[in-house]
């Protein structure tokens, strides 16, 4: 099956696109991938990205004539009632649309970038959403109710988790890493780039996660707050000094690295700052280290301790001087880094000091890899249903328009 993957991002619009000859297998590397590409901009620079994918340039197997079988959508929020991946209508557009304001920096772009691919490809070209959250929909009520009113949890007003599609990816491939069994694992990943979030992954199943109702929630990111005292907002709002819109700006765009250090909030760009004796940068990077940290902690709480910690994301996986500032107060978790190991990380690595406790994983995010994942299981699913010749093309039948 030749498998667009398409993840919208808060800060990238990434594509690939996979041949994939059979049914992966849980940890398994990715394969079969034959282009891809990523690009700074918005849905309105998708034709030019997806120009080789068009043109049938990318590969034998993938032909002008019919370059694509089916399209998979990262969806960052699919509010509380879609948490599965699932094949895209008007009404599944809605849905998530009405999600939007849960995820103003990624839904809306995702929105548009699945009805630009419309364009581009047809109606006749079935697409799939597949959620950052799905992978949290395993979280007993402990870990996902407020302790607000009861009837929160009705409204759908719950901790539903993010950048679920790489710390499911991530976890799975630690375990086959290391030839262990998923039974028993206890494994903490930690998503750092330009939004932040740790997961407690036990037996395989996400139990702890450390982002909520919305990805504002958790540890300081690039440019968003994290969890923050809720009455700091309150005052604002009572004194004047904010109003509901100016508010959500100052959280999503004015905060994190960005507003401790004043700077852009790219990490690299903070470390530079503190080796040139900038006091807001170090304050910056001193209480993003210190939140990780603590997030470790409670994570590994949340299973009665870990056996692997992964690193990945952007920050996570390219500065071995984040990881091991991270790690430096973790040897009471049995958390040791071998230096020369974290300094020369590339790709998949083990960090991991001789006499560590636990492992210490970088593994590189593959989250389009998860997507054509999800989206030709998606696609077996629906073809089965309908019980079309062998031949029959996912899609091929059921007159779907989606425009």
């Amino acid at each position: 099956m030749r498998v667009l993957a398409l993840n919208a991002g808060s800060s990238s619009l990434k594509a690939a696109a996979f041949d994939v000859q059979s049914a992966p297998r849980a940890g398994e590397a990715p394969r079969g991938r034959v282009w891809s590409a990523e690009s700074r901009g918005d849905a309105g620079v998708l034709g030019e990205l997806l120009a080789p994918v068009l043109r049938g340039s990318v590969d034998p197997a993938f032909t002008a004539v019919q370059p694509i079988d089916i399209i998979g959508h990262r969806i960052v929020h699919g509010g509380a009632r879609l948490r599965d991946a699932v094949l895209i209508t008007p009404l599944i557009l809605d849905e998530i649309a009405a999600a939007s304001e849960h995820a103003p920096a990624h839904n809306a772009l995702a929105l548009d970038v699945v009805r630009a691919t419309i364009l581009l490809f047809g109606d006749d070209v079935p697409h799939v959403a597949v959620f950052d959250t799905a992978f949290h929909k395993t979280l007993e009520p402990a870990a996902y109710a407020y302790a607000g009113p009861f009837d929160w949890i009705a409204q759908g007003i719950r901790r539903l988790g993010f950048h679920g599609i790489n710390h499911e990816y991530v976890s799975q491939r630690a375990i086959a890493l290391r030839g262990r069994r998923t039974a028993g694992s206890r494994i903490v990943t930690c998503h750092l780039g330009s939004g932040c979030s740790l997961a407690a992954i036990h037996d395989g199943r996400s139990v702890d996660t450390t982002m909520g109702f919305t990805p504002l929630d958790g540890l300081p990111m690039a440019h968003r707050s994290g969890a923050i005292d809720p009455g700091i907002l309150l005052h604002l709002l009572r004194s004047g000094a904010h109003t509901v819109a100016t508010l959500d700006q100052l959280l999503q765009e004015q905060s994190g690295l960005a507003g401790l250090s004043g700077t852009t909030g790219d990490m690299r760009i903070v470390l530079d700052g503190i080796d040139a004796g900038d006091a807001r940068c170090r304050l910056a990077f001193d209480v993003f280290v210190h939140h990780v940290r603590k997030g470790i902690a409670a994570m590994a709480a949340s299973m009665a301790g870990l056996d692997v910690l992964v690193f990945t994301g952007g920050v996570g996986e390219h500065s071995p001087r984040v990881r091991s500032a991270i790690c430096s107060s973790l040897d009471f978790l049995g958390i040791t880094l071998c230096p020369d190991r974290n300094l020369d990380a590339t790709g998949e690595s083990d960090l991991s000091a001789a006499t560590s406790g636990a492992g210490v994983f970088v593994i590189p995010a593959e989250e389009n890899w998860m997507i054509a994942q999800a989206s030709v299981r998606v696609a077996a699913s629906s073809v089965h249903s309908r019980n079309p010749t062998p031949s029959a093309r996912p899609g091929s039948a059921g007159g779907r328009r989606l425009n």
